[in-house]
Formats: structure tokens, sequence, C-alpha cells
């Protein structure tokens, strides 16, 4: 073999080595980003499972799950009463005061107890749990209630609620298979009610027609008072009549009695002439002087019975 043949030939051998070092580099440094690939993906992968984790953490009877479900309690409240009232009162064409209703339902008393897990967490890490939950009322809010659903023929309270199996303690009114769900999403402790429970439509209900009631007492109450106003307006607008100076009238002398008439009895008659008959003493009479004057020529002449 010539010079020029065994140097191409080793040439050969020099650039076949180095290519196969370079694919063998290649390779290895292939292998190693595959590998960072797929550590990627997995890493990628486990970071739901490590929030799905987090989510189970939290537990059904947990302070904060329990407050995040009051709150959701009394917001979902308010809102089916706000609506239940307003029916009420368009019916009635009348108004409601306003924030009648959250007053209201600010003074129900909630209370969470047996909270326990009813299923467990889902793929969104959300868990349903289930619990006895109790709402307190107002006796009056009851019994207002009550007379409304009476009024309108409608069933009474215990009668709704036998039928959604809630019991019902004085004033207290308890469901024991309450739903509700929680979990986590984004670090943050979700709660949220499951379904449309039957507890909060009694309830909800029963704070609307407390609500309506009082509003149909209030205008009954007003309307009254307007017409007494009215009836005293009348009443002093009509002249005003100054009474009478009354004289006092003289008393009437009593009538004197009749004088009886006299009855003629011979023997007062008798009397009476005996009596007229006696002489009465008299004075002895003066004689009467006779003029003298000569130049009359008219005689006068008296005696006993006349003048002449």
């Amino acid at each position: 073999m010539s010079v020029a043949n065994k140097n191409v030939s080793k040439w050969y051998k020099v650039a076949g080595i180095g290519l196969v070092c370079g694919l063998a580099l290649a390779g290895c440094d292939r292998s190693e980003k595959d590998d960072d690939i797929e550590t990627a993906e997995v890493t990628e992968q486990e970071s739901p499972v490590s929030e799905n984790a987090a989510a189970t953490a939290v537990s059904c009877d947990d302070p904060m799950v329990q407050d995040r479900l009051k709150s959701a309690l009394k917001n979902t409240l308010n809102q089916q009463a706000q609506t239940l009232a307003a029916n009420y009162a368009n019916d009635a064409e009348i108004s409601l005061a306003s924030g009648a209703i959250t007053n209201k339902t600010n003074g129900i008393v909630i209370d969470v107890q047996n909270a326990a897990v009813l299923q467990a967490a889902n793929d969104n890490g959300m868990t349903t749990c289930q619990a006895s939950v109790s709402m307190t009322l107002p006796s009056e809010d009851l019994y207002q209630a009550s007379q409304v659903q009476a009024a309108n023929n409608l069933p009474s309270l215990q009668s709704r609620l036998a039928q959604n199996n809630i019991r019902i303690n004085n004033n207290m009114l308890v469901d024991d298979a309450f739903t509700y769900v929680v979990g986590t999403q984004g670090g943050q402790v979700r709660t949220r009610i499951a379904g449309q429970p039957a507890l909060i439509t009694v309830v909800a209900d029963v704070m609307a027609g407390s609500v309506f009631k009082s509003a149909m007492d209030a205008q009954r109450t007003q309307l009254n008072a307007e017409r007494r106003a009215a009836q005293n307006d009348d009443s002093q607008s009509e002249p005003v009549r100054q009474p009478r100076t009354v004289t006092p009238v003289e008393p009437i002398r009593p009538t004197q009695p009749a004088t009886p008439p006299t009855i003629n009895n011979p023997s007062s008659s008798n009397t009476d002439s005996s009596a007229s008959a006696t002489p009465e003493t008299k004075a002895p009479a003066t004689p009467k002087s006779v003029p003298k004057d000569e130049s009359i020529d008219m005689v006068i002449i008296e005696d006993d019975s006349a003048t002449y």
C-alpha cells in the first residue's frame, strides 16, 4: 500500500472515530434533555395533586369552614326573603320599609353541629359535607307568619316542616341532613351550599311573612289615624254656635183655692138679720141752721129723708 493510501485510510478512521464520538456526545446530550423534559412533566402533574391534598386537609368541622357556611346561609336567606317579601307587597299594593328584611335575617341565630364528610374530595378538591344546621327565630316572627298563612289559606308551618324533615323545638328549626361543599381554591377556603335546602326556603318565607304582616298593620294604623284627623278637621271647620243666654223664668205663684160658694143657711140668715136689726149707737145729729139772708127767695126745707 502506498503512503497516500495509508494517509487516506487513517483520515477515514479519524473521521469515523470523530463522527462516532460526536454521535455519542449528541446522544448523551439528547438523553439528558429528555430526562429534563420528563422531570418537568412529572413536576407539573404532581402540582395539582399537591393542591388536592391541601384541599382535602380542610375539615368539614373546621371553625373557618363553619364561619363561611354561616355567612353563606345569611346571604342566601336574605336574598330569598327579599324576593318573597317583594312578591307579597306587590300583590297587596303596599310598600315595605327599607332594610326590614335585612334586620330580620340579622336577628336569626345560626348554629352548625355534627359536621361530617358525606363524599370525599373530587378532582377539583371539593369535599361534600353534611351537618345539623339550626336556625333560631324570634317568636314574634313565627306568630305573624302563621297569621299570614292562615289568612291566605296556606299550609301551616308545622306541616311544611314535617314534609321537609325539619324539626322544630320551640322557636328553633333544625335540619339534621344539611349538605354543603368545602375546599380550597387559590389558597383560600371556599364554602358553598349544595342544592336548594328546604330549611332556607321555609325560614325565608317566615321572615317575608313577618315583614309583610308588620307593614299591613302599620298601614292600617296610619289609615285609621288619617280618618280620625279628617273627622277632627271637619268638626273644627263647622261654625261654633254661641250658647244663648237663658233668662230664668219667675216662679209661678201657686193658684189660690177657689172660694167655696155660700150656702143659704136659715139659722145664719136669722142671726144676720137680728144682728142688722140691732141699732147702732150714733152721735146726736147737729141741727142744721137756716140761712137768714132775706135776699134769697128760695126756702130750703130739710127733713130726715131729703133736702128741698
